[in-house]
């Protein structure tokens, strides 16, 4: 057996950097990784896929509303296919780039599907036989998987999952998205744009469930302006095929009704579970909670020395960026270094149209938790650079406490992504509302608006 200080499972964000980064810590590293290309989930069928259309689609979609700037387009027309290759190029430049990256760091990609027979060692299965690496460590990056809805089984071609909706050969008349949450509202503007009708379905009476409810409701609102059609509070119980639709059957929530929804495309986006299946976890005894998460301890430890895990498949949020400091931490406390990384101040972004983004606490949790705090709110709308760029919906919230000291804040709004960096800083640096009030701003800049819900939260917004 060939022998490695560290044998990561899977090529994932947090796999893949958790390996370069052990790489240069001076670790032997190999990493295992059976789809066939690194980057995981994220770059083949998830985050990488879905930002390129995204772009694309609003590039599309843009087109209506150039004559509002003095700009004529006549004859405008999508071609799906070149869009698709276009995609497809992206993600295959990045899964080439980490492979370069992997090289130059010295870092010995394995393809195959690995499992842990034993500690110390693991089992790549792939065409052809298999192999068996030794480890001086194991790490655990194996990822996450769109949920099942119970009843209903996914084929690729009418009924989705996030990866086939990535892949469509043509527009559907009208897709029905069961899930209100980033992957089914991102996936749902993109055939919006392109010109299908969008149904999202949702079993809560809101929006993107765990975000700040009213940065919530400002999104569903610019959305619904943008074409996405809600209903809210339903429980989808059966989906029907017919000779060219589906019938889905929908239950109102605390009422004995029902109602039926045509589509041509349904979409099933209800989240994501642990892709921990085939890892030999129950006969080595490693722990997992019930809904299948590995269990750790602080120092990303299983409940078997020598045996790590991270990402997706450990409890926290399901998030590329979170992964990547998983693995990170991980392989810097395995060196010997402090490893660390605050969840606190872990951001989330949805990229539709307007983006909306969130770091730290939302209004509803610390009412819950009876925590006092102030409160300042922006709207877009009294923002100069937004109002010239056409792009007013939306607003700045941010959650401080008495002191001013930053609890939380959400952004809905036009490059939010981008904006809620500056308050993710703020936050990791225990800054108060007074601080980023008193940083001076470009102007005209959409950062503005930043500022200025600081000095809301003081009582002393300037242009509100």
């Amino acid at each position: 057996m060939k022998r490695f200080d560290l044998v990561v499972i899977g090529g994932g964000p947090g796999g893949y950097v958790a390996a370069i980064r052990a790489a240069q810590l001076g670790m032997s590293v190999a990493c295992v990784e059976g789809r066939g290309s690194l980057g995981g989930t994220c770059l083949n069928v998830g985050c990488m896929p879905s930002k390129a259309l995204l772009t694309s689609s609003a590039k599309y979609a843009e087109l209506k509303h150039l004559a509002a700037h003095g700009i004529g387009v006549d004859g405008a027309t999508l071609d799906l296919a070149a869009m698709m290759g276009r995609k497809d190029k992206i993600v295959g430049d990045l899964t080439k780039g980490i492979a370069f990256l992997f090289k130059k760091n010295g870092v010995e990609h394995v393809e195959g599907w690995g499992s842990v027979p034993e500690p110390g060692v693991v089992r790549v299965s792939r065409d052809g036989g298999e192999m068996l690496l030794a480890a001086g460590n194991i790490l655990i990056a194996t990822g996450s998987e769109p949920a099942p809805l119970p009843g209903v089984e996914i084929d690729e071609v009418n009924i989705l999952s996030s990866t086939g909706a990535l892949a469509l050969a043509d527009v559907p008349r009208h897709l029905v998205v069961i899930g209100a949450g980033v992957i089914g509202l991102e996936l749902g503007q993109v055939w919006s744009r392109l010109g299908a009708k969008v149904t999202v379905v949702e079993f809560l009476d809101r929006i993107l469930p765990g975000n700040d409810g009213e940065i919530a409701k400002l999104a569903q609102r610019a959305l619904t302006k943008r074409g996405l059609k809600f209903q809210l509070g339903r429980k989808v119980t059966g989906i029907e095929g017919g000779a060219d639709s589906l019938t889905l059957t929908l239950e109102r929530v605390g009422k004995e009704t029902t109602e039926t929804l045509e589509a041509d495309k349904v979409l099933v986006a209800i989240g994501r579970r642990p892709v921990t299946r085939g890892l030999g976890l129950d006969t080595l005894g490693i722990a997992t909670d019930d809904r299948g998460f590995i269990e750790i301890d602080g120092s990303f430890s299983t409940s078997v020395p020598g045996i790590y895990a991270i990402g997706d498949c450990v409890p926290g949020p399901m998030l590329a960026h979170k992964a990547e400091e998983d693995g990170i931490a991980c392989v810097e406390t395995l060196a010997g270094q402090n490893g660390h990384v605050d969840y606190n101040t872990v951001p989330g972004v949805v990229y539709t149209d307007p983006e909306v983004a969130s770091v730290g606490a939302t209004e509803e949790a610390l009412k819950e938790a009876g925590t006092d705090y102030i409160s300042g709110k922006f709207n877009f709308m009294a923002n100069s650079r937004a109002r010239s760029a056409g792009e007013t919906d939306g607003a700045v919230k941010v959650l401080a406490a008495p002191d001013g000291t930053l609890l939380g804040a959400h952004i809905c709004g036009a490059h939010g992504g981008d904006l809620i960096a500056e308050l993710v800083l703020a936050m990791s640096k225990g800054a108060r509302v007074e601080e980023v009030a008193r940083t001076c701003h470009a102007h005209p800049a959409l950062g503005e608006a930043v500022k200025e819900a600081c000095l809301d939260a003081l009582g002393r917004a300037i242009h509100a």
